[in-house]
């Protein structure tokens, strides 16, 4: 039993404190509530262990923190998972920032197999950035897990920044908190600077990170987008789903009326078109099963949760139930299927075809031109 707080708020961030939810803003356990300062959780980790907790922000509060970027003079460090680039994209952020510049941090290269031309995925990336909206001053390709491109962000970081104060954002499960620790490390001394009244009084829980010139580097919580699987998965399924190191692509040669099952997260259905190969882009851990359409209801109906996993059978039921996107992909495009959160499927071929795909109800399913 967590005891009555009496509303109390952090001494570090200024967030009401709770002891019930350790994923939400403002978790304290309770044991610590007899100490002083009484600070969240995510404050004591930032301060004893360097720790930057990726803590949750529901999209209208994180909206909010948009909003008052727009009336500072701030440099915007948008990263985003290139193993979900139209998943993790903040759709309409020039709107709400106003005419600060956006850097785009492109994270996770490390996943895409070596022979990857990274002159190519840097104009790929430019050209989905254009389409969906989003004005950049520049891009960086990064993996932070791997320290790949980090010195190239630090250089275009001060050819950009100009004295402003830095605002980092982005999704959930993007490696921000990775990225932000590394900011640390080359722009700030943590153990001399960062103290409890250094915090800053705000209950969106933004962390202030004061670097050489007087500026700060401003972390934001991440923003849950439930179209995501990744969202809507338990806790130990999305170890599955978030590639750890390069997914392996798994290519298949299919006829019309095939399908492929991903786990029993999502459904793959080749309804129409000559015979052709697809090659699937998914963490190594997803099973993937290869049945006839006409057998795949009942495929579904016997396996889920067991050959076809994940997740496990005592999950299912938390899983929205399955909705169909019909998808007409025309002759000369050479295209990927997305299932945010999940990874993508590439048509290898410009011979057009007929595809459904079935995924958790609210999950974004996009097409867009070929990433590889």
């Amino acid at each position: 039993m967590s005891r009555d707080i009496d509303h109390k708020h952090c001494e570090g961030c200024g967030v009401e404190l709770q002891t019930e939810e350790p994923s939400r803003l403002g978790y304290i356990p309770p044991q610590a509530l007899e100490k002083t300062p009484v600070v969240c959780q995510r404050c004591y980790r930032i301060k004893h262990y360097n720790e930057m907790s990726s803590i949750a922000l529901q999209q209208d509060d994180f909206l909010k923190i948009l909003g008052e970027i727009g009336h500072t003079r701030s440099l915007v460090l948008h990263i985003v998972d290139l193993f979900d680039f139209e998943g993790t994209l903040i759709s309409g952020l020039q709107r709400f920032i106003g005419t600060n510049p956006v850097l785009l941090v492109v994270n996770k290269i490390d996943l895409l197999p070596k022979v990857t031309n990274l002159n190519k995925l840097l104009n790929w990336v430019q050209k989905q950035a254009k389409e969906n909206g989003l004005k950049v001053a520049d891009i960086v390709l990064v993996s932070a897990k791997k320290n790949i491109g980090f010195e190239r962000l630090l250089e275009k970081l001060d050819q950009h920044r100009d004295g402003r104060n830095v605002y980092v954002v982005g999704a959930t499960n993007v490696g921000k908190s990775t990225l932000i620790n590394r900011l640390i490390r080359d722009y700030s001394d943590l153990e001399a600077e960062l103290t409890v009244s250094q915090y800053p009084g705000t209950t969106l829980n933004l962390v202030h990170i004061p670097i050489d010139d007087g500026s700060d580097i401003i972390d934001t919580p991440g923003i849950v987008y439930k179209h995501r699987l990744t969202e809507l998965v338990e806790r130990r399924d999305l170890n599955a789903l978030l590639p750890g190191k390069p997914v392996n692509p798994m290519i298949y040669q299919l006829n019309e009326r095939q399908t492929l099952y991903f786990g029993s997260l999502a459904r793959f259905d080749f309804v129409k078109g000559p015979r052709q190969s697809f090659t699937c882009y998914v963490s190594n851990s997803i099973n993937i099963h290869r049945t006839k359409l006409e057998k795949a209801d009942e495929l579904y109906v016997e396996h889920k949760g067991k050959l076809l996993q994940p997740p496990a059978e005592q999950d299912l039921d938390k899983l929205p139930s399955f909705t169909k996107h019909p998808i007409h992909v025309r002759k000369g495009r050479m295209v990927d299927v997305l299932i945010s959160g999940l990874g993508w499927i590439k048509l290898n071929s410009e011979e057009g075809a007929e595809l459904e795909v079935h995924a958790p109800r609210g999950v974004k399913v996009a097409v867009r031109d070929s990433l590889i």
